[in-house]
């Protein structure tokens, strides 16, 4: 079993800062890429950002200069700061991985249950 959790969510005033988290536990051979996605109410699942296992960064135009995603290997850990926060970055955002359980020939996508941010204007 692979659990993906996020934590960090919170309601914030426009111009503020979050830093969400988002760990792997579980049995796991290794972890490729990870991502933050995010889903407003009636609208589709987007793409935050997305990063490699080797550390190579992806960014929606959304979030660029404003949000950084990083990520610590050793702790199955991923997280995405965000800075200068607006309205339109209220969402639920959802980590992503593509893990591994037992061989690379396994690698499917997990998904954490959300967590809410709300920026007030």
């Amino acid at each position: 079993q692979v659990q993906l959790v996020e934590s960090g969510g919170d309601l914030v005033q426009a111009g503020g800062s979050l830093r969400l988290s988002c760990t792997a536990s579980g049995s796991i051979f290794s972890i490729y890429t990870m991502g933050w996605y995010r889903q407003a109410p009636g609208k589709q699942r987007e793409l935050v950002a997305s990063i490699t296992r080797g550390g190579s960064k992806n960014y929606a135009d959304s979030g660029k200069g404003r949000f950084t995603i990083s990520r610590v290997n050793a702790g199955n850990t991923m997280y995405l700061q965000m800075n200068s926060l607006k309205p339109e970055d209220t969402a639920v955002y959802y980590c992503n991985a593509n893990i591994a359980r037992t061989d690379p020939s396994d690698t499917r996508p997990y998904w954490g249950q959300g967590t809410p941010v709300t920026v007030s204007s």
